[in-house]
């Protein structure tokens, strides 16, 4: 294993210009970039496809932590770490290294669709008009929603919606919207970034929004660190859940006005007549 940097290193002092990604690839072959989905943390839980592109690849990119918990995959691959808020420049990075050849994994907690690195990675190469230059493959994995789900039993039975309880990059006021929708429509609820350090407040004020609209004996599914070590799993109800352990490492899930609880699972009945 080759370490670029462990911490960004000399990579934070580096300004990468757009006119950078317009000097052609001298290569032979343009470079790739796969963006890993690498589930919820444990190898056990990747797919067989994140395990053939992080041997495949050149460069393996990433928050630090998520490179910890793929470290006994690498081999002579180049690894360059990061802390967080770093991500434009990871994918920025990445696509810098594609375009001199090098097959290049970006690693995304989770699936990197679901509020994960894909998204930016495409909106780099997309504001470089880099499309034709490189070749980019995503690579799916288990989101968070999924992993907690199959904790909890089978709470996802029916139609749901994801909304992350984070402001960093969404207006409170846009989230505290689409929960009142979420709501009204009887949806499943999942949420992500439930409470953190500096958000402690958001959590209540979604529970008290969601009662207006829901009974108070609705079942709610918390899981924090789901299907990774230190797992925790709670079933409580709208009601009291925030009385709960809640972090943001936390996913909670709220059920529709069919949800059940069965011993230590939810069921979210698909309509089936038994």
């Amino acid at each position: 294993m080759r370490t670029s940097s462990d911490s960004w290193g000399s990579q934070s002092q580096t300004i990468i210009k757009k006119d950078d990604f317009s000097q052609s690839n001298n290569s032979n072959s343009p470079g790739k970039i796969f963006v890993v989905g690498l589930g919820p943390g444990n190898l056990d839980q990747m797919s067989y496809r994140a395990f053939q592109a992080i041997k495949e690849t050149d460069v393996i990119i990433g928050y630090k932590t998520y490179i910890n918990l793929i470290s006994t995959l690498i081999d002579s691959q180049e690894v360059i770490s990061s802390g967080m808020t770093r991500e434009v420049e990871r994918c920025q990075l990445a696509l810098t290294k594609a375009l001199e050849g090098s097959n290049v994994c970006l690693v995304s907690s989770g699936d990197p669709g679901v509020y994960g690195m894909a998204g930016i990675m495409l909106e780099v190469i997309k504001a470089n008009d880099c499309l034709t230059k490189v070749k980019l493959e995503v690579v799916p994995g288990i989101t968070a929603a999924n992993a907690a789900a199959a904790s909890l039993g089978a709470p996802l039975m029916h139609d749901y919606v994801v909304i992350s309880l984070s402001d960093l990059l969404t207006p409170w006021e846009t989230i505290v919207k689409r929960v009142e929708m979420a709501a009204k429509g009887d949806f499943i609820i999942v949420l992500y970034n439930p409470k953190s350090k500096g958000r402690v407040m958001q959590i209540e004020s979604v529970r008290d929004i969601l009662l207006m609209e829901k009974p108070p004996d609705t079942p709610v599914g918390i899981v924090t660190n789901a299907k990774r070590q230190g797992e925790k799993v709670v079933i409580s109800d709208l009601e009291h859940f925030t009385s709960e352990d809640i972090n943001m490492f936390s996913v909670v899930i709220v059920g529709n006005s069919q949800t059940i609880t069965w011993h230590d699972l939810m069921i979210t009945p698909r309509g089936y007549q038994l």
